[in-house]
């Protein structure tokens, strides 16, 4: 076989190789431009981080195995609630919710509101799935973490976040937790599709804060629940 007559083909390949891969960088998205996680927004980043909480087994979950606890604190705010998905849920359990957002989405009586503008909270629980942009550690440095344990007002707060949020060290994230650890986690035993486009890239958690807590952050498991918590609090 004469393998010199090969030579300028295997070589025009390689060249059409790092030719065409090059376009198909160039012109194929990354596949985790979309994904929450992501360091940097760019232009197919939702506007002000909204992903709203559309599958209601989140809430529920987290009403039936702290609902005596939500309960006790006799009123809900949720500062994040977008198109009102947690809030309704909340107030169909019977539990009073006031609602603000920085833009309206369509939450029922909710009210326009920026959350770094309240120094207070409208409620003794808060409850949110807060913007990734301004919770995560290397774009928004733990800023709305920092600004929630800062607020008097409440003795219970849960934030719907990802899995590994914690694990962050960058930007003084680690150091805010460290000195401010949550009392406990729950890990949800399923994912939450965010988007509506199915194949979640994510696990997430609710990680939970209470003034009363002593002791070491505790690790919880949270199954999907079966039964709607609404109909047990109507009956």
């Amino acid at each position: 076989m004469n393998t010199a007559a090969l030579r300028p083909k295997s070589n025009s390949a390689k060249n059409l190789f790092r030719a065409t891969s090059g376009r198909a960088r160039a012109s194929v998205p990354s596949l985790y431009d979309d994904l929450p996680e992501q360091k940097k927004p760019d232009a197919d980043r939702r506007a002000h981080d909204f992903y709203p909480t559309g599958q209601p087994e989140a809430i529920r979950g987290l009403l039936a195995l702290d609902g005596d606890t939500i309960r006790a604190c006799a009123s809900v705010w949720e500062p994040a609630c977008g198109d009102g998905a947690l809030v309704k849920e909340i107030r169909a359990a019977g539990i009073p919710c006031c609602a603000s957002d920085l833009i309206d989405r369509g939450c029922p009586d909710s009210w326009t509101a920026d959350f770094f503008t309240c120094f207070r909270s409208r409620g003794k629980a808060i409850i949110t799935n807060p913007p990734f942009g301004l919770i995560n550690a290397r774009d928004g440095h733990g800023r709305w973490l920092r600004h929630s344990l800062d607020m008097p007002g409440w003795d219970y707060l849960a934030l719907l976040l990802s899995w590994d949020w914690p694990a962050a060290r960058a930007n003084g994230l680690g150091k805010l937790l460290d000195e401010n650890p949550f009392s406990y986690c729950y890990l949800m035993r399923w994912k939450l599709d965010f988007t509506g486009e199915g194949s979640p890239p994510q696990r997430n958690a609710w990680f939970v804060w209470r003034r009363d807590w002593t002791g070491e952050p505790a690790f919880r498991w949270m199954d999907r629940p079966t039964a709607d918590v609404r109909q047990e609090a109507l009956l």
